[in-house]
């Protein structure tokens, strides 16, 4: 009959690395009516090889192995390992290994000969641990991906409800129109929708007609016959025809001229196209997405775009907050952007010194995400400390008035007080959203609970 193995979980599985077989075979009938997978390595290159193939929840690892020292093994391991449990085996009276064991990252440590509840105790107590660290780390990373979706940064309510909106489409075949200010994403959220939708293994095609000619323009999305016209001296295939079976985002489709756009409506409603030159028409499967920082509404209503393309085009609408609007995923952004370029920079700033942040915080952002981007990628590059100061801000964020949201600074109101007011305005509204819970609030705001009850004694608000 099993015994309980200290509330140890069945089935988890413990390495014993010892050359002794006595000692192993001992340990693996012990732990085995605990419940444990024991399995047992003779030396340290038999161990390295059982760690990398399997997953395992504690190890049992002797000082004296025939083939290497025993601290150098556990050193690998907590290099490769980080959250695995290791308890050093160790013999009686040697208590400077087992303080060099406890130094290098072990567990704990058990000397021979050894009592067997003891081991049994200190077995479950490292199963234990190292599932709860392994847990602790899913947790994080869960914490982690539900401040990103699909590559886009935001946990804000506006962002939220952009999440919502892709779930929600990217599984159809419609048409999708995505508006929003210059720099909040537009391509991103194209880019979303294609990698949810059954289309994700095929071709993600962007054509910016904003930079190229019409007649190229018409050239690279329908591809042309050899002679259709001078140079052509070999066939081509469009844009269009590359990506069958995908998904194409028009970029900046107000700039589409007029010619194009009576072909494209075409595609949409037809499937289907004339390459430039020939008579027998090609038959294409493509989704198309459309993405413009202009109100074709009223570009329509000036007769700047065609109507029925437009209402092709129209059938399901996305419109993207400004970063002025979701202020409270500036911390997440910085941090975003800190780390990006950090890697790619190879160093290693913490952060964003608090003159710096207040600024930040105070910039009506016209050039919304990319802009922040931009300024922290800047001051990554000038960095010399380990932080962003307020002299590595671009000039104009160094010199300007801040704003206070969209507006100007108040009337008698000095720099300090304005932060200070638009600190509170923040504080307040996350509050509002977590319904008055601070811990909820200091997630939305990316602030620790301790840092975020230090400011709300600070600025008297009433929790």
């Amino acid at each position: 009959m099993r015994r309980g193995g200290e509330g140890a979980a069945r089935a988890a599985r413990v390495l014993v690395v010892d050359d002794e077989p006595i000692v192993a075979e001992v340990l693996r009938e012990l732990l085995g009516q605990d419940g444990y997978q024991v399995h047992v390595a003779p030396d340290g290159h038999l161990g390295r090889s059982m760690l990398e193939e399997g997953q395992w929840e504690a190890v049992l690892l002797d000082v004296m192995l025939p083939d290497e020292d025993g601290l150098e093994l556990l050193r690998w391991i907590r290099d490769r390992y980080p959250d695995l449990a290791v308890v050093m085996i160790t013999a009686f009276g040697t208590v400077e290994n087992a303080v060099a064991a406890m130094k290098a990252g072990a567990f704990h440590y058990v000397t021979k000969p050894f009592k067997n509840d003891d081991v049994r105790h200190l077995v479950a107590q490292s199963v234990h641990t190292t599932r709860l660290r392994l847990e602790n780390k899913d947790l994080r990373k869960a914490l982690e991906e539900r401040d990103t979706f699909e590559r886009i940064v935001g946990r804000s309510r506006p962002m939220q409800e952009v999440y919502r909106f892709i779930e929600q489409v990217a599984g159809s075949r419609s048409t999708v129109l995505i508006q929003g200010d210059s720099g909040t994403g537009k391509e991103l959220v194209a880019h979303a929708i294609h990698r949810r939708s059954a289309r994700a293994d095929k071709p993600f095609v962007v054509v910016n007609s904003s930079s190229i000619p019409t007649e190229l323009l018409e050239d690279n999305l329908f591809g042309h016959e050899r002679g259709a016209f001078t140079g052509a001296s070999s066939a081509k295939i469009g844009l269009l025809e590359a990506a069958d079976g995908g998904t194409v985002l028009f970029d900046e489709i107000t700039t589409v001229a007029p010619a194009v756009q009576a072909k494209l409506l075409r595609v949409i409603q037809e499937k289907e196209f004339l390459p430039l030159g020939s008579v027998n028409t090609k038959v294409v499967d493509v989704r198309i997405l459309a993405a413009t920082n202009e109100d074709v509404r009223q570009l329509v209503e000036r007769g700047g775009f065609r109507e029925d393309l437009y209402y092709r085009l129209n059938v399901l609408t996305i419109t993207l907050p400004p970063l002025r609007q979701r202020l409270e995923d500036l911390p997440l952004l910085i941090g975003h952007f800190l780390e990006r370029y950090n890697a790619e920079n190879g160093k290693n700033l913490r952060g964003v010194a608090a003159e710096a942040l207040e600024r930040l915080l105070t910039h009506g952002w016209p050039g919304n995400v990319r802009e922040l981007a931009n300024v922290i990628e800047r001051g990554v590059v000038l960095a010399r400390g380990d932080e962003i100061t307020l002299d590595l801000l671009p000039r104009e964020l160094q010199t300007r008035t801040p704003t206070v949201g969209a507006g100007q600074l108040p009337d008698g109101l000095g720099y300090y007080e304005a932060v200070a007011r638009y600190e509170r305005q923040l504080i307040e509204s996350a509050l509002r959203r977590a319904g008055g819970v601070q811990k909820q609030a200091a997630e939305i705001l990316g602030l620790k609970p301790t840092t975020l009850n230090e400011k709300i004694k600070r600025l008297g608000i009433q929790a």
